[in-house]
């Protein structure tokens, strides 16, 4: 089994605000030096993660982020006929476990990453307690558990400053979506029409806006510790190979949601690199520090991916020990069969 796999993604989107920054604007970032469009990783790992692709290969082993886990127990124990000042006093005790809170706020401070197992033990308890109408007792509040079977925890790791005994250390890596190639973010001017108005006295526009825009050539970049996301997952090897299968589909063919209505910014990924090894990983980022330009885009970027791969081996030899590449600009290669290489 090899130790690390690594993903290397180009992905062209058309104008599109993917990604927005504190003003609304796509989010950027200066690299090579000139300005870059950027997606956060935290983006693009919570559209990953909460994907129709996700759920349909992974079901029940997908866990849950939340502060109001309080509400959730508060709603339950209520619902199931608990005095509304019991429910409460108990529905904190039992959110307290994943996270402080405010006194007596039912909600945590901080989102906590919830696995199925941890979820359906707090709905168990909740119902017995409903049921014997008594506070939880000590023992019953050990809720948290090691080696669950969330899939999205053993990926993208967990921490619960409360209860550090019970973090979990990421299997998987994502670094921030660049585009290969300078950008200017423009912005859009466009105006609304009163479906009502009959033009009689009023000739104007009922609204007027702006919305900033780019388009660009992404890299993206993801490393996975195979070894660890297994352990993660208490061994369990068919698991995380189904988990990695999930991750790969859903970093190629989901996009971020920003503005999706206004830009319709669904793309797959054109080129798509994959390596697996026992070899320390990397990064091929440094094959963009020079802006790509020119009218082919699309294959200058490949093949400077390319050539940065084969300069790093002449330098430091193999840096993988297997390689598989789909190219969808060219129509070489075939994701079923980087799926394979990829689990194999």
């Amino acid at each position: 089994m090899s130790k690390f796999i690594q993903l290397h993604l180009l992905t062209s989107y058309a104008p599109s605000n993917l990604n927005r920054d504190d003003l609304g604007r796509p989010k950027t970032a200066r690299m090579g030096g000139s300005e870059r469009l950027r997606v956060s990783s935290q983006s693009l790992k919570r559209n990953w993660r909460v994907s129709d692709l996700f759920e349909q290969s992974l079901g029940e082993n997908i866990g849950t982020r939340t502060k109001k886990l309080g509400t959730q127990v508060f709603n339950q124990l209520t619902e199931l006929g608990t005095a509304e000042k019991q429910a409460k006093e108990w529905a904190i005790e039992i959110a307290a476990v994943f996270g402080k809170g405010k006194k007596d706020s039912l909600d945590i401070e901080q989102l906590a990453h919830i696995s199925p197992e941890e979820m359906h033990a707090v709905t168990s308890l909740a119902a017995t307690l409903a049921t014997e109408n008594r506070a939880p007792e000590k023992e019953e509040l050990a809720l948290l558990r090691r080696n669950a079977s969330a899939v999205d925890i053993a990926l993208f790791g967990r921490m619960l400053a409360s209860s550090p005994e019970f973090n979990c250390e990421a299997a998987c890596q994502v670094a921030h979506a660049i585009s290969v190639h300078g950008v200017a973010v423009e912005e859009d001017y466009f105006t609304a029409v009163d479906d009502l108005n009959n033009t009689d006295s009023d000739l104007g526009a009922a609204h007027i806006g702006e919305a900033a825009f780019a388009a660009a050539l992404f890299y993206s970049y993801v490393c996975i510790d195979k070894e660890l996301l297994v352990k993660n997952l208490g061994g369990d090897l068919e698991l995380a190979n189904k988990a990695i299968a999930a991750l790969v589909e859903a970093a190629v063919k989901v996009s971020p949601k920003g503005k999706q209505n206004s830009f319709a910014s669904r793309a797959y990924a054109s080129f798509v690199l994959a390596e697996k090894g026992e070899q320390q990983p990397r990064s091929l980022s440094v094959a963009f520090l020079k802006p790509i330009s020119g009218e082919n885009q699309a294959e200058d970027a490949v093949q400077a991916l390319q050539r940065q791969a084969e300069n790093f081996d002449k330098v430091y030899g193999a840096c993988a020990d297997g390689r598989y590449s789909v190219n969808a600009t060219t129509g070489e290669g075939s994701f079923e069969q980087l799926k394979t290489f990829i689990a194999d």
